[in-house]
This record gives C-alpha cells, structure tokens and sequence, in this order.
C-alpha cells in the first residue's frame, strides 16, 4: 500500500523525479534557444573567427550576455610576458594579429609594469595595472571598472592563465574567463 498523496494533491507527477526535472529542463532549454535564421548563425561563425574563439565559446557568451563582444582583457601572464625584457612569443602574436574588430587591452600582473607591457605587446590597444591577484573584491571591481572605462562590461572576455584572475570576471562583471590554453591552444 503505497503513502497518502495528501489533502490538496493533485495526483500529478512525483516533483523530485529524475524524468520530471528533465522535462522542465528540455522545456526550458527550447524556450531559451530562439530559432535564428540561418543567415544569423552564418553572421555568428563568422564574427567568432574574426574574435578567434570557436562557434560554441561565442554563442554561450552571447546566449548568457544578449551581447557582442567589443574587448579582450589579457593578462600578461596569458600573454606569456613574465618580467621586463620578453616578447610577445610568436604564437601569441598572430592570434592577436588575426583579431578584428575588436579592442586588445592588456592587464600587467605585478611585477610586471603597464609600460612594459606596451613595449613588449604593441599590437594591445591599451595597457594597464591588473588588480592585485591576492585583493579584495572592491579594489578588483575598482580597478576593471577604470579599465573598461565607459565601455560595457558584459561586452569583455577576460583571458587569463591563473586562477586568480578568474576572479576577475566575477568583480568586474564581465562577460566572461577564458583560459589562456584554451583560448592560444595548448
């Protein structure tokens, strides 16, 4: 003999079942995916290649943000430029050569100088200080907001190669964390 429904129910499905919650997430997922025209999805392709990101990379930042992306935030540490003195390597260099469309703002983690920075990567639009890896929330949020400017912040990707910086994302209210070895490939 099985338990009482109760005063009130309905007899309806079992809320906490596996089966239940995939239907209300298949339901939800179709509502939240439009039908985008073919011409739209060719448009996309094309506008994540110009950015250097694959398809689904891009159309999450899309779907999550209902924005296109106007920036990169790299980190020097993404950009593999340690300490005065080093390059922009290769590699690095025709990704970002290949960006178009888009503004390259490079954040120079201690001990590394914003100046260096610029030296070192001429190709970034901007250069500036990063947020201590090791501050708080406020001096992070504080210091991409200065960054950014008047600039959107859910129109900028972050790409960073520590986890510390993944934070900034959060702080800054930015679009997105995109590892360095995912983003230059590993």
């Amino acid at each position: 003999m099985g338990l009482s429904a109760g005063l009130g129910h309905n007899g309806g499905p079992e809320l906490a079942g596996l089966s239940w919650r995939g239907h209300c997430w298949r339901t939800a997922r179709a509502r939240l995916l439009p039908n985008l025209p073919l011409e739209v999805v060719r448009l996309r392709v094309r506008r994540a290649a110009e950015l250097g990101l694959d398809y689904k990379t891009y159309a999450g930042i899309r779907a999550s943000t209902g924005h296109d992306l106007v920036a990169f935030l790299f980190s020097s540490n993404a950009l593999r430029i340690l300490r005065q003195g080093q390059a922009l390597p290769a590699d690095r260099a025709v990704k970002l050569g290949a960006i178009q469309s888009t503004r390259l703002i490079g954040l120079a983690v201690p001990p590394l100088a914003a100046q260096t920075l610029a030296e070192a990567a001429p190709i970034l639009a901007q250069t500036h200080s990063a947020p201590p890896l090791l501050g708080s929330f406020n001096q992070a949020r504080d210091q991409l907001r200065a960054v950014l400017g008047k600039t959107p912040s859910d129109t900028v990707l972050l790409i960073g190669d520590h986890g510390l910086e993944a934070e900034w994302c959060a702080a800054g209210r930015l679009a997105g964390y995109l590892p360095a070895a995912r983003y230059f490939g590993a």
